[in-house]
């Protein structure tokens, strides 16, 4: 049996807080905003790096389904972690130093609510790809 093809549109963050997040994401991070409507009593919000044909939606967590914090390894890839890292520090984002390991250079840092990310620059350090 073979499946259809399959892709990643939506990856869910949970957060305890949508607006705080949406200030990270949108502010620090600077992903555009892809939705952001009311429903119910709720709100769908997702952001995305800008190009990404995958989006993050920052939404409370599902009863029983895990606390803000809890997605972990998330990786944002870049062509310039120097540059990045920089600016993240800036604006007041903790990152551990970045270290080269076999696949690239990589640091690491989470948004307010603990949710883990790894930034990557694949390859040697100074060679893009």
């Amino acid at each position: 049996m073979t499946i259809p093809a399959l892709r990643i549109s939506t990856v869910t963050i949970p957060v305890a807080d949508q607006d705080r997040a949406l200030a990270f994401y949108r502010d620090v991070l600077g992903f555009e905003v892809r939705a952001d409507n009311a429903y119910g009593d709720q709100r769908w919000l997702s952001v995305a790096p800008v190009g990404s044909t995958v989006d993050f939606t920052l939404h409370p967590p599902f009863p029983g389904r895990g606390e803000p914090g809890w997605q972990q390894g998330l990786v944002l890839q870049t062509d310039d972690i120097a540059g990045v890292v920089a600016a993240l520090r800036a604006a007041g984002v903790e990152l551990t130093e970045p270290e080269q390991a076999g696949w690239g250079t990589q640091a690491q840092f989470s948004d307010p609510d603990g949710n883990g990310f790894v930034l990557l620059q694949q390859g040697q350090p100074g060679v893009q790809g």
